[in-house]
């Protein structure tokens, strides 16, 4: 089941985060993860329009969505490629004609993710924060 987010959610949801980060990100040192949780907790989720995806009264993965951007969409270690980030981006298709996202040049697992759902390519960039390259892609349908 995809709902949506609860503020009882909260720590489920960093959990997802911080976990999935740390392993899709090897290349990012850990400490720069973890010295983002109280912004994730504080700003970027609060501010986002999130969903969760729940299955057995555990929450598996979610998304947020920032205006027309997929700012996050992470699945719990353990439980990728079992269907759950597919099924979290029909459902973000469903509330979204059109979105953009980043993500780094060196995740080519997210980024053929990402291509199977029918986003493109735009540009690459470096990534403010990490001084990685990230690519922006786009969706539309």
């Amino acid at each position: 089941m995809i709902r949506a987010f609860k503020s009882t959610d909260m720590n489920d949801v960093l959990e997802i985060w911080l976990r999935a980060s740390i392993e899709a990100h090897g290349f990012v040192d850990r400490e720069f993860w973890e010295s983002k949780v109280g912004d994730m907790r504080k700003t970027y989720i609060p501010a986002s329009d999130t969903y969760v995806f729940l299955e057995d009264n555990v929450i598996k993965g979610f998304f947020s969505l920032h205006g027309d951007t997929l700012a996050a969409m992470f699945v719990t270690p353990g439980f990728q490629g079992r269907g759950i980030g597919r099924k979290l981006m029909e459902k973000a298709k469903s509330l979204r004609k059109k979105m953009d996202l980043t993500v780094y040049r060196e995740n080519p697992g997210s980024i053929d993710f990402y291509r199977k759902c029918g986003f493109l390519t735009i540009k690459e960039r470096v990534d403010e924060h990490t001084g990685r390259i990230e690519i922006l892609m786009e969706y539309s349908s």
